[in-house]
C-alpha cells in the first residue's frame, strides 16, 4: 500500500499583505514551502511526494525542489483558484493510483508539521478512510447571529483543525465526484466535502500539534521566523522538551 502526501501550495500573500505567495517567504533563511516538502520527503512512511503549486510559480517551486534535493516529490503541478480545484488537480494528477492509496493533504503555509503527527495520521488511516488533525481550542467559541451570540458549545467538544488531512483516496476521490455535481457545492477543506457527502465515513480526529500552526497574518511570520530559530534550518524542537 503506497502513501502520497501532496503539499497544497496554491495561496497567496494576500491576507499576510505580501505579493509574494506566502509559501515563497523565507523563515529561518529557508522558503515555507522547503519546511512543508521536507517534513514529507524525509519521512519514512511516505513513498512520493507531490507539490500543488499557485499559478504562475511552478517554476519557483521546482527549483526549491531541486536546490534542497527532495527526491520523493515527483511532479510540480499548478493549482486552482480555491482549494477545492487545488485538491481536484492533485486527484488528477494521482488518478492512476488504486483507491486503498493514502493520502495526506498538507498545507504548505504550515511549515512545522512534526513526523509525530504524520504518524499518528498514518497509523489512524490503518483502520479508517478518513483522517484530520486537531488541537484543543483554549478559547471560548460562540456561535454568533445578528451580533447576538447564539449558542456556547462546551470546549472540549471543539477542537481546531490543521493538516495534513488524511484518506485512502478512493474515499477523497468518491466525496468529490458527488461534490462537483453539486451546483451549490463550496468547501474549505478536505474532510468537509468528506463530512459533508459522504455522511456515513466516520472522521477519525488524531492530535496535532501547536508548532503546526499555519502563516496567514504579519504576526504568524514573526512567530514561524521565532520557531524556525530554535533550531536552525531544521524542525523546532518542542518547546515543553527543550
Amino acid at each position: 500500500m503506497r502513501t502520497v502526501a501532496v503539499v497544497l501550495a496554491g495561496g497567496t500573500g494576500r491576507r499576510i499583505g505580501s505579493a509574494t505567495p506566502k509559501q515563497l517567504l523565507e523563515v529561518g533563511g529557508r522558503p515555507i514551502l522547503a519546511y512543508a516538502i521536507g517534513a514529507f520527503d524525509g519521512h519514512r512512511g511516505v513513498d512520493e511526494v507531490l507539490v500543488v503549486m499557485a499559478r504562475g510559480h511552478v517554476p519557483q517551486a521546482t527549483r526549491i525542489v531541486s536546490e534542497h534535493g527532495y527526491g520523493k516529490v515527483s511532479r510540480v503541478v499548478e493549482g486552482g483558484d480555491t482549494r477545492a480545484e487545488s485538491t481536484v488537480a492533485a486527484l488528477t494528477a494521482l488518478a492512476a493510483e488504486p483507491d486503498d492509496t493514502r493520502l495526506l493533504l498538507h498545507d504548505a503555509a504550515r511549515p512545522f508539521v512534526t513526523a509525530e503527527v504524520i504518524d499518528r495520521c498514518l497509523a489512524a488511516l490503518e483502520s479508517h478512510q478518513a483522517v484530520a488533525v486537531g488541537v484543543a481550542t483554549p478559547d471560548t467559541v460562540v456561535a454568533v447571529r445578528d451580533g447576538l451570540v447564539a449558542a456556547m458549545p462546551p470546549r472540549d467538544s471543539l477542537c481546531r483543525f490543521q493538516t495534513p488531512q488524511c484518506f485512502r483516496i478512493g474515499t477523497l476521490r468518491k466525496a468529490y465526484e458527488a461534490a462537483l455535481a453539486d451546483p451549490a457545492f463550496t468547501a474549505t477543506d478536505d474532510c468537509g466535502v468528506v463530512h459533508r457527502y459522504l455522511p456515513d465515513v466516520p472522521i477519525r480526529v488524531v492530535e496535532g500539534d501547536e508548532r503546526n500552526l499555519k502563516v496567514t497574518h504579519p504576526l504568524d511570520l514573526v512567530v514561524a521566523e521565532h520557531l524556525a530559530g530554535l533550531a536552525g534550518p531544521g524542525l523546532p524542537p518542542d518547546p515543553e522538551e527543550a
